[in-house]
């Protein structure tokens, strides 16, 4: 399992525009993709389950993968939130 951690810098959070984008980009890998928030974990291929963390600017998310590709899926996933959250 491989993890990386990122405050949100978008002012709007985790709102749905990129929290589309984000489901898309997760859902292009094998492996479990999930993001933490304060101790609630959900599956970050479903759009609802990412809008439910409510994750705002300035708070932390864990993003985790697991799988055959994790590898790559945690590299791609850190560089899609440093461009768009």
């Amino acid at each position: 399992m491989k993890n990386f951690s990122y405050v949100i810098t978008d002012p709007q959070g985790i709102h749905a525009r990129p929290a589309g984008l984000l489901v898309k980009a997760a859902s292009t890998f094998e492996s479990k993709i999930t993001l933490i928030k304060a101790g609630k974990d959900v599956d970050a291929k479903k759009i609802i389950a990412v809008m439910s963390l409510g994750a705002k600017k300035g708070e932390e998310v864990t993003v985790t993968a697991e799988g055959s590709d994790e590898d790559t899926a945690i590299d791609a996933l850190k560089k899609f939130f440093q461009e768009n959250l």
